[in-house]
This record gives C-alpha cells, sequence and structure tokens, in this order.
C-alpha cells in the first residue's frame, strides 16, 4: 500500500516550537515567521541527545532508589527511608491506596518510561518502518506521561506519612531526594529531545 507523502517529501518544515508550517528554501539557516526559531527537516543530534540524557537517567534511577531519601528523627528513634521502605511502610501501616499512587508514580512510571523512549529510540536509529501508527501512539502516550511527571510528588506525601509528626520531629532529606529529581528531570528532557518526525524515516515506511 503507497504511503501518503511526507511533508519533508513535499518541501514543507514544521517550527518545533509553535507548530508553523514554512516552505523549505534549502536555505542553511531558515528561520520560523511566526516565532524566529531555527527551522529543521530534523531536531540536530536528537537520537543522540535522547540517548545520553535517557541513559544518565538509567544510571541515577539506581541510586535514587537505593539511596534514603529522607531521614525521620524523634526521642530515641532515627529512621531512614527509600522510597521502598516508605511504601512498604504505608502498606504496612493500612494506607494501601497511597502506597500505591506512591510506587505507581515513582517506580513504575519512570520504568516504563524507560522502556518506551528506548523503544522509539531504537527503532528509530535502526531505520525500522514497521509498526508506525503504534510507535506514535506510544509517543503521545509518552508525551502524556510527560505532562503529569510531576505525579512523583507524590514522594512528598510518602514524606509526610511516614513521620510522626510531634514537637520533637525532625526531618532531614537525603541524598536520594537529588537523585530522584534529576531522573524525573533528566527523562522529560530526553523526550523533549527525541525528533518524532524520526519515526517515519524508516526503510519501508510500512505499518
Amino acid at each position: 500500500m503507497n504511503q501518503p507523502p511526507r511533508a519533508r517529501d513535499l518541501g514543507l518544515l514544521a517550527c518545533h516550537v509553535c507548530g508553523l508550517v514554512s516552505r523549505n528554501v534549502g536555505a542553511s539557516s531558515m528561520l520560523c515567521p511566526r516565532c524566529d526559531s531555527s527551522l529543521h527537516v530534523r531536531k540536530p543530534n536528537s537520537l543522540g541527545r535522547s540517548w545520553a540524557l535517557l541513559l544518565t537517567a538509567m544510571l541515577l534511577y539506581v541510586p535514587a532508589n537505593i539511596l534514603p531519601i529522607m531521614r525521620t528523627a524523634s526521642p530515641g528513634d532515627i529512621d531512614d527511608n527509600t522510597i521502598l521502605s516508605g511504601v512498604v511502610e504505608l502498606w504496612n501501616n493500612g494506607s494501601w491506596d497511597l502506597a500505591i499512587l506512591v510506587f505507581t508514580a515513582s517506580i513504575v512510571v519512570p520504568a516504563l518510561k524507560f522502556l518506551a523512549l528506548s523503544l522509539l529510540l531504537l527503532t528509530s536509529q535502526r531505520g525500522w518502518g514497521g509498526w508506525v501508527r503504534g510507535r506514535v501512539r506510544l509517543y503521545r502516550v509518552l508525551e502524556f506521561i510527560g505532562y503529569w511527571s510531576m505525579l512523583d510528588v507524590f514522594v512528598v506525601a510518602l514524606l509526610t506519612a511516614v513521620v510522626r509528626f510531634g514537637s520533637l520531629s525532625k526531618v532531614e532529606p537525603l541524598p536520594g531526594v537529588i537523585f530522584f529529581a534529576l531522573v524525573v528531570v533528566l527523562t522529560m528532557l530526553a523526550s523533549k529531545s527525541f525528533d518524532p518526525r524520526a519515526i517515519w524515516d524508516g526503510k519501508d515506511g510500512s505499518e
């Protein structure tokens, strides 16, 4: 089945900032008439930047889950909590709904973003032309999740739920919080760096 022509085949360029479609005149430095952003057939070094950001986020994902994210101190008791230990404590204390929310936002969602973006990058890099519609849907889901990346703020609920608030209680953030925040930011940047137009650059363009 013949595929419809791509914008690149028709000599058209879409601005990745405002979305305005312009005619490609072949100039080395074309600017968008609407927002003055640089126009490119494809984002320069899109795959390389996305891979670099994604792999860095994957590496930081390990200490983000291993290192404690907070320390709660009260008279006679000092307790360090990682994300997983906090989820377990919430579950054991009967707050299973909050435990599920924290586990989903802090563990499941980042892992799914890693898998989805890795699949998009691998198939685009290898020029695989199959399952185009499916990969487009996957990218849209990834974008949707990106808007809700700050669901990880449920970790804050974890911090408040495990603390026995009292006049002498004390809460201190620990290095795990920094690694966790970096994972969220880097995965968002990796997704934004990926050029979805590369999905249509497969060898056969078939679906």
